[in-house]
């Protein structure tokens, strides 16, 4: 039975989202105001340009929110291909969705800090740059943390789109790929001091960027015309 074609187009437009807030939200914005190594750089950076901080915020919650719901539209009409790799793919990117939100306190610790809220004025400048980078910094070790889970739920998603029939297959392997190439980073983060330092990293993210591009633009311009499976 032919599913309902907006249901694919509906898939595709909720992961265009997730892309677009997520790349504006962990990309653009830390590019503009962060400055790893100079905390008094990104302290003025951040007090300077406050609603681009928060709204680099408010765009994760709402990636966030559209991811919640992402996989819930995707099991619609992959159920079809494979009831138990669907309901894999529904549970692993669920997990990840309280991980991320919990991780947006650091940085709202990092606006409260960057406003020199009353509260804190028995606090020097110095001492209020080392924290707000404190925060930045937690919040990146937790965005590490949920990679695991943006990266294992891709593998059972492109087992589906491989095996669906109705997908390219490479949008599959490349998937698949960004689910290693996701785990591959956070296990080289998370054991190698300088594993930033070697160049691999960025080659690694390029896999999943390749993958979920690619499929939200097939499920977007070309998964509405063609031939489905599922309810």
């Amino acid at each position: 039975m032919n599913t309902n074609k907006s249901i694919v187009r509906t898939a595709g437009l909720i992961y265009l989202v997730v892309i677009i807030t997520g790349i504006f939200s962990l990309a653009y914005v830390p590019q503009k105001l962060i400055d790893w190594n100079n905390g008094g750089v990104t302290f003025t950076n951040i007090s300077a340009s406050p609603f681009l901080f928060r709204f680099g915020i408010y765009s994760s919650i709402l990636c966030y929110v559209a991811f919640t719901f992402l996989p819930l539209v995707l099991y619609k009409f992959l159920r079809g291909v494979n009831e138990s790799h669907s309901r894999a793919m529904v549970i692993l990117a669920l997990l990840s969705v309280p991980l991320s939100f919990n991780n947006l306190q650091h940085k709202y610790a990092a606006l409260t800090l960057s406003a020199k809220e009353p509260f804190l004025q028995n606090l020097s400048t110095g001492d209020l740059q080392s924290k707000l980078m404190l925060s930045l910094n937690q919040y990146n070790d937790g965005v590490l943390l949920a990679t695991v889970f943006w990266g294992l739920w891709l593998f059972p998603l492109g087992l589906l789109v491989y095996r669906s029939g109705f997908i390219p297959k490479v949008f599959g392997v490349l998937l698949m790929a960004g689910c290693f190439g996701y785990l591959i980073n956070f296990t080289g983060n998370t054991l190698f001091e300088n594993y930033a330092q070697i160049g691999i990293g960025k080659y690694m993210g390029m896999l999943p960027a390749a993958g979920e591009i690619g499929i939200c633009f097939w499920l977007l311009f070309f998964g509405s015309k063609a031939k489905t499976n599922g309810n």
